[in-house]
């Protein structure tokens, strides 16, 4: 499989879903069109149970870190998608999240058209949950709209942090700002040398892997809250709210 595509931003900040159709990897608005002035204040998943063989949920009050995220993405290397480009264990829990009916209602379309959409932001959805950090890292199954939350909640910038969510432009084909997304991950370590390490899905090989990107594809990072990577000082207020 390849990595899917945005479409271009059309007049008006709107952008334009055939009815029924999944847009872009990672990236996808089912049916009707989306306009960002619209989105719900943030995303989040509501809890669901772990599938089979998952790590148990670590709820936020025992200070869970970018590493323990990270350990729980890593031991999803290897998870690949069917012939029809989905059919993964992030699907099942994404289409039976309370996220998933919101996102249905901001986007329109049907619930079974995520059985097989381009599945890169809801692998990193699936990851902050079982981090029991739904409420501070989010979910969604577009990206677009996920960085635009980031960006209205002020933890957005062009920083590579171990733990970041980082939002690519791999295909180059133009656009503004972060309507050029076409993929998404979660950010392990910055290289130093003009490349970052991450752990994606949804790769070009329709699977969870390790990757080493390039800066320049970087269109930005979006800043979770961890609560256990907090400097001394009182609580942080950054939560998602459900709309």
């Amino acid at each position: 499989m390849t990595e899917h595509h945005l479409p271009r931003l059309l007049p008006g900040g709107l952008l334009r879903a055939v009815t029924g159709v999944a847009l872009a990897a990672c990236a996808v608005a089912i049916g009707a069109p989306a306009v960002m002035n619209d989105l719900p204040a943030g995303p989040r998943a509501a809890p669901a149970p772990a599938p089979a063989g998952a790590p148990p949920p670590l709820p936020a009050e025992t200070g869970v870190t970018a590493a323990d995220l990270l350990r729980i993405a890593e031991g999803q290397i290897g998870v690949v998608e069917d012939a029809d480009g989905g059919g993964t264990k992030f699907h099942s829990w994404y289409m039976d999240s309370e996220r998933a009916r919101e996102t249905l209602a901001r986007d329109g379309g049907v619930m079974e058209k995520y059985t097989n959409a381009p599945w890169c932001a809801m692998f990193v959805s699936w990851v902050g949950a079982q981090a029991g950090l739904d409420g501070t890292i989010g979910a969604d199954a577009y990206a677009v709209a996920w960085a635009g939350w980031f960006q209205d909640e002020g933890r957005w910038g062009s920083v590579a942090r171990p733990g970041a969510v980082v939002y690519f432009d791999l295909d180059d084909d133009g656009g503004e700002g972060i309507y050029r997304i076409d993929h998404m991950g979660l950010v392990k370590r910055d290289n130093g040398d003009g490349t970052i390490t991450t752990i994606e899905g949804n790769t070009d090989r329709g699977r969870v892997e390790q990757r080493v990107r390039r800066v320049s594809e970087v269109i930005g990072y979006g800043y979770p809250d961890y609560p256990g990577d907090r400097p001394s000082g009182p609580p942080s207020s950054f939560h998602m709210s459900r709309t």
